[in-house]
């Protein structure tokens, strides 16, 4: 059976030259890097080498990355570190960030009796930059301020400078999940006022369970996985060396022809949303995912006009892989908190499926998928 992966925004295939990296790794890098004998050298010299060309990417110096098991695992390390250790007692965010945010704020009110406000958002999606500056300035408590800088369901892109310069205004922190861009966009933080982001390998073609944590130079930081002095003092447990290098590797061939490839994704995502238009009455699209300038051009999120229950599925049995939502809500029965906060009753209830891409896709897979939703909507 035909096979088409359009859900991207959930987890990217490895590429073959990172799993070489892996594999060459896994084979002739097995010492501890914490280890003092020229083996275990070899491994942490490795790693470093690995760190210090990730930091170059976004123009930080290696001592402001530390290594995590993921995007989530970086989220909560920086979260309750800045409430407990760095006398955070109001955080600032939206109800459409990525629960990894927004469990571990909820867990940090029930510890910590923390204030959290919830910055005003528009039927789109977009954040209220004028609220965000209201809330910033009511009092003056130490604030965070936590907002993805691309939406995973909806695709919405932050604008990350003019909150990172209102943060920088107000004198408060900036922490930035910025899983699905990393690989994806191109930034220099030496020019965006951010104090944490964090990544993920697996959303650009790297491994599972290995990404890091930006945490700007003079922030103290303490683990909140407790054991051993890796990432010095920041997080114990022996590093995941192999996944590491195929990270670096990774992220190394997401940048090298981004703009290049960054263009035919688009592209190809512009195709998807005019043969949807032109096959399907009454079509929207969710968020800004369908604009080219406000939307990541790796997410697209559709609602059709009306309930489709069975659609996800019997597209799934079509060999068609798409998203409801997020991979992390495919549990549960409330469906998208994203679509839920952004779309009214009536429009929660229609079928919305996210479609997001890759270099790897192309369009014979869109042309196959358009037929599908047509034989199956029809």
């Amino acid at each position: 059976m035909k096979q088409v992966y359009l859900d991207n925004a959930a987890t990217t295939p490895l590429l073959p030259e990172v799993i070489t990296t892996i594999t060459e790794a896994m084979q002739n890098i097995y010492g501890n890097p914490s280890s003092i004998h020229q083996i275990g050298r070899k491994a942490k010299s490795l790693v470093e080498t690995a760190r210090k060309n990730i930091a170059k990417h976004f123009n930080v110096s290696a001592s402001e990355i530390v290594f995590t098991a993921g995007g989530s695992e970086a989220d909560n390390l920086i979260l309750r570190n800045a409430v407990i250790n760095l006398g955070v007692t109001t955080i600032i965010s939206s109800k459409i960030e990525h629960h990894a945010v927004l469990h571990t704020i909820d867990n940090l009110i029930k510890e910590f009796g923390i204030t959290v406000k919830w910055v005003d958002l528009t039927n789109n999606g977009e954040i209220n930059e004028t609220h965000l500056e209201a809330l910033l300035q009511q009092d003056d408590s130490k604030k965070l301020v936590s907002l993805m800088y691309i939406n995973n369901e909806i695709g919405n892109i932050l604008n990350i400078e003019k909150v990172g310069s209102l943060c920088t205004k107000y004198k408060a922190l900036f922490h930035s999940d910025a899983v699905q861009a990393v690989g994806h966009f191109k930034f220099d933080i030496q020019k965006t006022p951010i104090d944490f982001f964090v990544a993920s390998a697996h959303k650009f073609h790297g491994p599972k369970g290995v990404g890091f944590a930006y945490i700007k130079k003079g922030i103290g930081i303490y683990p909140i996985v407790h054991g051993g002095e890796q990432e010095r003092g920041a997080r114990a447990g022996t590093e995941n060396v192999h996944s590491i290098l195929g990270m670096d590797k990774a992220l190394h061939i997401a940048y090298a022809n981004l703009n290049q490839e960054a263009a035919e994704i688009q592209t190809l995502k512009n195709y998807f949303i005019q043969q949807l238009k032109d096959n399907f009455e009454g079509i929207k699209f969710n968020g800004t995912s369908d604009n080219e300038q406000l939307s990541s051009y790796i997410i697209l999120n559709v609602q059709f006009p009306k309930e489709y229950g069975m659609l996800l599925f019997n597209l799934d049995l079509k060999g068609i892989a798409v998203s409801g939502g997020s991979a992390c809500q495919s549990g549960s029965s409330k469906g998208s908190h994203v679509l839920n906060t952004i779309l009214s009753e009536k429009e929660a209830k229609n079928t919305s499926i996210r479609f997001s891409f890759s270099k790897l896709n192309t369009t014979e897979e869109i042309d196959f998928v358009i037929d599908n939703l047509k034989t199956l909507i029809r």
